[in-house]
């Protein structure tokens, strides 16, 4: 049968190509071939507009980037559609508000072929059919051709963080497409794929461990010692540094001849110096208790659901601004679900925005989550790379809860991370968390719940009795707190300690101090000091805008309003506002407009007043 002339391959996973019925087509311009390549990486979603002149142009586009985008975008459409009458949208490359979309399927594109087959893998493993996860693996390897995206796109672009993900993507199936293969005695099966991945990736320890066990376990010591040796020297010339744990242990094992074995049951082998550990197996039970005062959120936790059904090692992130009831919302759905996870419950708690102590290093939540696991303190290593090896090491075979509290940022989370197919991971931040998104993980974000909901919550704290004899208050005290239940626990707290005072009086000192936070001071719910976690994080001239932001008198405002407000250029605003935006401080409501929560413009202008807001940054 001859080749279809409009059927289409995509590829990204080595040089970005594409191909219709077997002729390559030219792509154009440099950074046009990296604007196809980055649709091509959120091929069937829409990637924002300031995403794209992130990656093209990284902290400087020029001020024509949108209509140099849209120019490259027509001329990649008119590529893939080439009998596309003049200004017809197609079914290809769409224009979406705030973005483009790229519509493929996995047939076409490399990537999503590797991504299929990939899942496929991971739910062989975690249901216990390792030849076939092996199997499956491998096989996505084998649409893994060279770095990716590399040749005909700048460096800049190809060092974004949308395609180091990618690699990593890659780097990670590798190893466990190597566990698999080892689990099952098919070390042979993966050798060449793992051969490719080494070469591409010569510094990746995990890498390389898995290698030169792969060799050990197909009967080739030598070989397999040759590779130690090999990476041992890289790591000098380049890093400076010798084996860590996990590469070490593999030597060890080689030499001792133990690497065809395959061990189970709980017991890790750290390195060369570290005894071996024998785990007890307590089941962890970290989450705190639910509260009995939640209300709502339906749609959420039926998003959670969903989302904690997918095969692999799932990152769900809940993120959004300060006091809207992330952690609640985790912490209720984690105890709905924790009957799912036998082996464990993990929580910690990493103080990312907390005003009154520093982030928590994860050296120490790794301590912290591994004496959970059952490790003596004796036995647990020096380290970032040594505790994470043998963090993921224990839940490799695990079914383990994960809940990772206001995370600081994608840094903060990295090493805590489990990996393994049968474990999820919860994730809440005020940040937007964009490096761990790119990784894969889910992002939900959060916004104050419905009018119903709000007045709920006023009825589960006062009861249902106080605020029925006073609705329109009731419903006053939710709008003046922005439904925003941190501030609406707190008004409910006010009025518990003054079972006195009425619904009305409340609504009426909220009315008097709209303008600041005065309201809300010296009661556990510490609006002010909620907030103050989140601005002490920003960078000087993000502070700075923030405060002069509720000068501006409208509803909400463009990046051109606000770089008059604050004397700078509009690009470098343009990358404020995002800064602010990551953070949850302000919202982008519509493309290119602003605006702030009405306690986030109140805390702002009482910032504003304590300071000058003209002196300069």
């Amino acid at each position: 049968m001859p080749a279809d002339p409009t059927a289409l391959r995509f590829e990204l996973l080595g040089p970005v190509r594409v191909m219709r019925a077997g002729r390559e087509l030219a792509l154009g311009f440099p950074q046009q071939r990296a604007l196809l390549a980055l649709l091509l990486a959120h091929a069937g979603r829409t990637v924002p507009t300031s995403e794209i002149l992130d990656v093209l142009w990284a902290e400087r586009p020029p001020a024509s980037a949108h209509r140099i985008v849209r120019r490259y975008a027509g001329a990649l459409r008119r590529l893939l559609e080439p009998e596309l009458p003049p200004r017809a949208p197609g079914g290809r490359l769409l224009r979406r508000p705030g973005g483009y979309l790229l519509e493929a399927t996995s047939d076409e594109v490399d990537l999503l072929r590797f991504r299929e087959l990939t899942r496929q893998g991971k739910r062989a493993a975690a249901t216990g059919r390792p030849e076939t996860a092996a199997g499956r693996l491998t096989e996505a390897l084998r649409e893994w051709r060279g770095p990716v995206v590399a040749m005909g796109i700048p460096r800049t672009a190809r060092e974004h963080v949308q395609f180091t993900a990618v690699e990593h993507e890659l780097r990670h199936t590798a190893v466990l497409a190597a566990d698999a293969a080892l689990r099952c005695g098919r070390a042979d099966q993966v050798l060449p794929a793992l051969r490719r991945a080494t070469a591409l990736a010569p510094l990746d320890e995990p890498l390389h461990t898995r290698l030169i066990l792969s060799l050990a376990a197909c009967g080739r010591q030598a070989e397999a010692l040759a590779a130690y040796d090999d990476v041992r020297r890289r790591l000098t010339a380049d890093l400076g540094v010798g084996p860590g744990p996990e590469l070490a242990a593999a030597h060890t094992s080689v030499l001792r001849q133990e690497a065809g074995r395959l061990r189970s049951g709980p017991t890790v082998r750290l390195g060369r110096a570290a005894p071996v550990v024998r785990l007890r197996t307590p089941t962890a039970a970290q989450l705190p208790p639910d509260s009995d005062l939640f209300v709502g959120r339906q749609a959420e936790l039926d998003w959670l659901v969903a989302r904690s059904a997918e095969p692999g090692p799932t990152v769900l992130a809940v993120v959004g601004m300060p006091g809207v009831g992330k952690s609640a919302l985790a912490l209720h759905w984690a105890h709905r679900i924790a009957g799912r996870y036998p082996d464990g419950r993990l929580y910690v708690s990493l103080s990312g925005t907390d005003p009154a102590r520093p982030a928590l290093d994860p050296v120490e939540a790794l301590r912290a989550m591994l004496t959970a696991l059952g490790v003596p303190a004796s036995d647990i290593p020096e380290g970032q790379a040594a505790r994470a090896g043998l963090y993921r090491t224990l839940l490799a075979d695990r079914r383990v809860l994960v809940v990772l509290d206001d995370l600081a940022g994608t840094e903060q989370s990295g090493p805590l991370l489990p990996g393994a197919p049968g474990c999820l991971t919860l994730v809440t931040s005020r940040d937007a968390l964009p490096g761990l998104i790119a990784s894969g993980a889910r992002p939900l974000r959060l916004e104050p719940p419905t009018a119903a909901d709000a007045r709920e919550l006023l009825i589960r704290r006062l009861g249902a009795d106080r605020v029925a004899a006073e609705p329109a208050a009731a419903d006053e005290i939710a709008a003046r707190c922005g439904r925003l239940p941190l501030a609406l626990t707190a008004a409910a707290e006010r009025l518990t300690h003054r079972p006195e005072a009425t619904l009305a009086a409340l609504a009426a000192e909220l009315r008097a101090h709209e303008s600041g936070l005065d309201a809300f001071n010296g009661l556990p719910a510490d609006v002010r000091t909620s907030f103050l976690g989140s601005t002490r994080r920003l960078t000087p001239q993000s502070e700075r805008l923030f405060r002069l932001l509720p000068r501006h008198p409208g509803p909400d405002l463009t990046a051109t309003a606000a770089a008059d407000l604050a004397g700078l250029p509009v690009r470098r605003t343009r990358i404020l506002l995002g800064e602010l935006a990551d953070a949850h401080l302000v919202t982008e409501h519509t493309p290119a407009r602003y605006t702030l929560h009405p306690l986030l413009r109140a805390h702002a202008a009482e910032l504003g007043d304590r300071d000058d807001p003209f002196t300069p940054v």
